[in-house]
Order: structure tokens, then C-alpha cells, then sequence
């Protein structure tokens, strides 16, 4: 199965951005849809983006028109650019790949995850 890693994380004071990268190796890349999910502490992880392996996204309504979700099948790597971040998207990030979903913000259809990444956006 597929090995995801996450870069890019980091702290940013609110309203500023960061990208997220994850990379994959092991099985063709391009066969899967890709995810990135989100889970603050006392929280339970909660889907963001999703794009799938023809290349269509779909968003979490809170962060539609800041995030956008991207893939760079050549590279193997999939990428989440945040814009306009705010304090409540302090979470660590996930990237998570599946060969076969029928509801993509179900993190339950993803079968492989990255070990995440910390994202902290101060007020």
C-alpha cells in the first residue's frame, strides 16, 4: 500500500498561510484519491479537502475559498495551500490516500494515512 509523508507544517499568526505537501511512494500514485483531514486536541478528526484521482475537489464548508487542494501526479506529492488561516484551524493535518471511496470526506474509507503534521495559527 501506499507510504504518505507530510511537510510543511508550522506556526503562523492569523490570516497568513502555509502549504502542506505530502508525498507518496509505494503503489501508482495516480490510482488514488487523496485527502487531508484534521483533528485538534479533545477533538475528533474532521475531514477538510479532498481531490480525487481524475483530479476534482470537494471542501469542508468552513474552509471553501481559503484552502485549495492540488495534485502533482509526476511528483507523487499532493499539496494543501491555506490562505487566510485562522486560530480554530490549529490542528495537526493528515494526509490520507484511498484507491476506492464513494463519499470522499468519510475518513473511514481511508485505509492510508501520513503521521500528520502541526499546524498553529495564533490570534
Amino acid at each position: 500500500q501506499v507510504q504518505l509523508v507530510e511537510s510543511g507544517g508550522g506556526s503562523v499568526q492569523a490570516g497568513g498561510s502555509l502549504r502542506l505537501s505530502c508525498t507518496a511512494s509505494g503503489p501508482i500514485f495516480s490510482s488514488y484519491h487523496m485527502g487531508w483531514f484534521r483533528q485538534a486536541p479533545g477533538k475528533e478528526r474532521e475531514f477538510v479537502a479532498a481531490i480525487t484521482r481524475y483530479g476534482s475537489t470537494t471542501y469542508q464548508d468552513s474552509v471553501k475559498g481559503r484552502f485549495t487542494i492540488s495534485r502533482d501526479n509526476a511528483k507523487n506529492t499532493v499539496h494543501l495551500q491555506m490562505n487566510s488561516l485562522k486560530p480554530e484551524d490549529t490542528a495537526v493535518y493528515y494526509c490520507a490516500a484511498t484507491s476506492a471511496a464513494s463519499i470522499l470526506s468519510d475518513s473511514s474509507w481511508y485505509k492510508n494515512w501520513g503521521q500528520g503534521t502541526q499546524v498553529t495559527v495564533s490570534s
